[in-house]
């Protein structure tokens, strides 16, 4: 952009002889803990702000005094995938790897309550063949399609590898026409589609754009064998999202603000910025920073952004949201032997083993439930919840029969995930804006992902890189794959 293209009221081009010394980050999610350690790392003194009492976004951990006694609980399971090349560079950066590791190879357990019978188990395993040979042999041996099925899913998954997520005419579409127009039964969608899909998009098919639909089962599932390996954190979210990051964050030399919060963002005269901060009671103060990366969510984004910054600043407000609600269930004994499954046939969607993770003692399990796209449930009383699901877990679950509940507790994300509605690609924004020195980071941001832990910390390295590429300053090289700019090459 040229000084005579700038929008009236932003600040003036600055040379790229005159690199950002200073940086403010708002929001102290995934993405912005990324773009200010990508900053600092390039030598810029950073200011994060936060206005909750700790770090992590919609990933994070609290303390539960219940019936149980006292737990650790994630407010929702997140898990990530061996292909998320971002976010385990995120992991590495703030030293938690090892907290978190991924299965040797992909082994999904599906359980068929829908059967009039004991409940049917499935399994959805890869090998180290090539791809799509890795998955031909899982396939073939899944119980809960028909054999006309499973040659219908193959041939749809082999078009599927045929698009190409950018795409526009793609981000339009929804995906349910897709699968229908591809002989897809409804049998097919619940049973494989929309099982890997709702998880991953937080939406049915019907409500998903092809575009991120396919960009999610070509990179997972048609890239590299070992692309969709499911990692999670063995540790409570808290610890690496806020502990061990925020020790990263000092490290680098980050300034860390928490119960902060920015009321406004004003050009200066001299082509920096104006933040207005507040902390808790003090009085508001007014730093002068020469880049600001604006990573919350979209609503807030839209409150906080100068006149002209965006053509339309209007379409970040139409980007809509997405829940998750999480069941937690504690049992007096165990009654699941392995660390995760998927249902179908029942409302249950994935169920995860928390017990360690908690700290819960004296021998019984926690299991929580991962409910996406809970559009229906999200505002349900945890009365009614409890009545629906404990059934439902005794279904699946023999040994839950004869079990006692010890506590029972919900948590909810009513806007968990930008919704991946056909059409929201056009709505999108990249990291950079029309205003020099001020850029966007979040999953909801152009980063051609759906709104992941993957998606979060790439759009916290673009929008870094952004900064530091336009106001001249060396930076550091992204992770290799997330260099490669293929996301269909992003898997180890």
């Amino acid at each position: 952009m040229t000084p005579d293209s700038t929008p009236s009221g932003l600040p003036r081009q600055v040379a790229p002889d005159a690199p950002a010394r200073t940086a403010v980050v708002v929001g102290g999610g995934l993405a912005g803990i990324t773009a200010a350690l990508t900053l600092a790392d390039a030598g810029v003194r950073v200011t994060l702000v936060e206005g909750r009492p700790r770090l992590g976004g919609l990933a994070f951990s609290f303390r539960r005094e219940g019936g149980a006694g006292e737990l650790t609980v994630d407010n929702g399971q997140h898990v990530y995938l061996r292909c998320c090349a971002a976010y385990r560079w995120f992991l590495d950066r703030v030293e938690g790897s090892r907290l978190a590791p991924l299965q040797d190879r992909l082994d999904v357990p599906v359980l068929d309550a829908g059967t009039g019978g004991a409940p049917r188990l499935g399994r959805l395993r890869r090998t180290a063949l090539p791809v799509p040979l890795h998955l031909a042999g899982g396939l073939a041996r899944y119980p809960h399609l028909s054999p006309a099925e499973r040659v219908g899913v193959a041939r749809a998954a082999l078009a599927l590898k045929g698009l190409d997520p950018a795409d526009p005419a793609l981000d339009g579409t929804d995906f349910a026409s897709w699968l229908r127009r591809h002989g897809q039964s409804d049998r097919a969608v619940e049973a494989l589609w929309d099982l890997v899909g709702v998880a991953t998009l937080n939406a049915r098919a019907a409500d998903v754009s092809l575009g991120l639909a396919a960009m999610v089962f070509r990179t997972g599932l048609l890239s590299r064998p070992g692309a969709a390996d499911i990692g999670w954190a063995r540790v409570p979210l808290g610890t690496l999202h806020d502990t061990l990051a925020r020790t990263a964050l000092d490290a680098a030399g980050v300034t860390t603000v928490l119960q902060g919060r920015v009321r406004s963002v004003t050009p200066a005269a001299d082509g920096g910025w104006h933040v207005a901060l507040r902390r808790g009671g003090e009085p508001e103060e007014r730093r002068r920073t020469d880049a600001v990366v604006l990573a919350v969510p979209q609503d807030e984004t839209a409150g906080l952004l100068p006149e002209g910054a965006l053509d339309d600043p209007g379409r970040l407000r139409a980007i809509g949201t997405s829940p998750i609600l999480n069941v937690h269930v504690v049992y007096d004994r165990p009654v699941l032997r392995r660390p995760f499954f998927a249902a179908l046939g029942t409302p249950v969607q994935w169920v995860f083993d928390r017990t360690d993770v908690s700290g819960l003692t004296g021998g019984g399990q926690y299991l929580a439930l991962s409910q996406s796209a809970a559009h229906d449930e999200i505002d349900t009383p945890a009365g009614n919840l409890r009545e629906r699901y404990l059934p439902e877990l005794a279904r699946l679950l023999p040994a839950a029969r004869s079990a006692q509940v010890r506590d029972f507790f919900v948590t909810r994300e009513r806007t968990a995930t930008f919704a991946p509605a056909p059409g929201v690609g056009r709505l999108r924004p990249a990291a950079r804006t029309r205003a020099p020195g001020l850029y966007l980071a979040g999953a909801w941001t152009d980063t051609g992902w759906p709104a992941t832990m993957e998606g979060a910390v790439r759009s916290g390295i673009t929008a870094a890189r952004a900064a530091l590429s336009e106001r001249g300053r060396p930076h550091l090289d992204p992770p290799p794959a997330f260099r490669r700019g293929n996301p269909q090459q992003e898997a180890a």
